[in-house]
């Protein structure tokens, strides 16, 4: 039988669906996507910014601004994500 439930069945459990280690399993997907999304976007970022004509190597100005250029990125990533996290938190304890 060819659908999307038919993984679940083939389990030890007798065919209960364990949700728990489902969820975490997309957790992980979600982890792993939003990493390589932002990966994706600092890269796009940063070349466009620090590298004017592609050639065969990067010059030392272009390796420095590169580098700033995603140390930039992502503590900018890291205090938007904090501020996030710590406004979910406040916004859970209010309900």
């Amino acid at each position: 039988m060819d659908g999307f439930g038919s993984d679940f069945s083939a389990g030890g459990s007798g065919g209960k669906i364990d949700t728990g280690t489902i969820m975490e399993q997309v957790k992980v997907q979600i982890a792993v996507a939003n990493a390589q999304e932002l990966l994706q976007r600092m890269t796009d970022k940063c070349f466009k910014k620090c590298i004017g004509k592609p050639g065969s190597s990067l010059d030392n100005s272009e390796q420095k601004c590169v580098a700033m250029c995603m140390d930039r990125y992502m503590d900018a990533w890291n205090t938007v994500s904090r501020t996030y996290n710590s406004r979910l938190q406040r916004e859970r304890a209010r309900m």
